[in-house]
């Protein structure tokens, strides 16, 4: 997929402020710090265009971005940073879950797993969540490049077994590194399917 432009829209912290479902969306989603940023610049192929931190839970707003005029890239604020105040917490998992269980022209959400690490409950709680919602998604394990082919598949099997003890119909499953681009295509090629199956 050609990236003909990339161009930021607007923030909201609410389900009101979005700007209205014209376009279809693709949401960006993960544990603070899994590289949600990072990602969302490379599948833009913008450096910059998503602000990247040093420390986590910096994004705490919805942040639209229009790609080629005919899609919308969703960056959602990180979950499970211990450190953000309780009450600012549950503030975002009501913003969070609202937007994702209502938008109507959201296509599809885009779960970052670290592969570095086991299975964190945490993601699996959130998956959970989704599949109850019928919020659709696939699984990106990011950060493929720190770690050994091996391992990464090591954690992925590990956590979609622990899926399997509550759902029978796993999500696509797709691998990415920021750094090196792995996956990029393999991401694109999935929202150019999508796009084409509301055509």
């Amino acid at each position: 997929m050609k990236i003909t432009s990339a161009d930021y829209l607007t923030s909201s912290t609410t389900l009101e402020g979005c700007p209205e479902p014209d376009l279809p969306e693709f949401a960006l989603i993960g544990r603070s710090n899994v590289g949600k940023s990072s990602l969302l610049n490379a599948l833009t192929q913008r450096t910059g265009l998503a602000h990247v931190s040093n420390k986590p839970g910096r994004t705490r707003l919805i942040n639209f971005f229009a790609i080629n005029e005919t899609w919308c890239l969703v960056d959602l604020p990180g979950y499970g940073y211990a450190k953000m105040a309780k009450s600012r917490r549950h503030e975002f998992t009501d913003m969070v879950s609202t937007y994702l269980a209502q938008r109507d022209n959201l296509l599809c959400t885009f779960v970052l797993i670290d592969s570095n690490l086991p299975p964190q409950q945490i993601d699996l709680d959130f998956t959970q969540w989704l599949m109850g919602e019928g919020v659709p998604f696939v699984l990106v394990f990011t950060k493929i490049d720190k770690i050994s082919a091996a391992r990464v598949q090591e954690h992925i099997d590990q956590f979609t077994t622990r899926m399997g003890e509550f759902s029978d119909n796993l999500p696509m499953i797709f691998t990415s590194s920021a750094k090196t681009k792995a996956g990029m295509n393999e991401l694109h090629g999935l929202v150019r399917k999508v796009l084409a199956s509301q055509a």
